[in-house]
């Protein structure tokens, strides 16, 4: 019995794999996420790899190594959670994000599970709230960002697509002592994603099918 036969046992449908180790060949990260796929596929149940450190997929190189491979290999494309944290901090990026983080786009719009923890180039996680309760200037640099994955997954979005965002502001390896209140924060993320989507989603327009 396969790990992937339990989740489907305790009825979980989305599935979410980090997968392998920071040190991991690309070759042996394909082998592995071509089995992962077909048992997923046998099993009827929606997978995904997720890009994150300590992991097959922990820098943007690795991400499109493995993702070209297993295009090649398989003839679709290789669908992934995006935690965008992870390669920001790899590259130590300044904002603007999107050049540098969006390079697939048609990636991103594969995707049905996103973290959405706000970052910078030097910390997987920064606060959204300062200590009057104001919006970070951090936090709204991520948020311009955000913004536009969520312009470009309702890009390609036929009516019906679930898209599943995880507002992360956790209190783990990531905090600061100097961090507010994390539920509060999480709140806030949540709010200010839900009013880019509403934003984005008044300017959708479904695409045309393909015949």
């Amino acid at each position: 019995m396969t790990v992937l036969t339990l989740i489907l046992l305790i009825g979980q449908r989305v599935v979410n794999v980090q997968m392998l180790d920071h040190d991991t060949t690309t070759r042996r990260a394909l082998e592995v996420a071509r089995r992962l796929m077909a048992t997923a596929e046998e099993l009827e149940m929606d997978v995904s790899v997720e890009v994150h450190r300590d992991t097959c997929t922990e820098t943007p190189e690795k991400t499109y190594a493995l993702a070209e491979g297993f295009e090649k290999a398989e003839k679709r494309p290789l669908k992934m959670t995006w935690d965008f944290s992870h390669p920001a901090v790899i590259k130590h990026l300044n904002p603007p994000y999107w050049d540098r983080l969006a390079e697939r786009p048609d990636l991103i719009q594969l995707a049905n599970q996103m973290h959405f923890r706000p970052f910078n180039g030097q910390h997987a996680q920064v606060p959204a709230l300062d200590a009057k309760g104001n919006l970070t200037p951090e936090f709204l640099d991520w948020l311009e960002f955000a913004e536009r994955v969520l312009g470009c997954w309702l890009a390609a979005a036929e009516p019906g697509r679930e898209l599943f965002i995880c507002p992360e502001q956790i209190a783990g390896a990531y905090y600061l002592s100097v961090f507010g209140d994390r539920w509060q924060d999480t709140q806030a993320v949540k709010r200010e994603i839900d009013k880019a989507w509403k934003r984005q989603l008044r300017k959708w327009k479904p695409p045309r099918r393909k015949r």
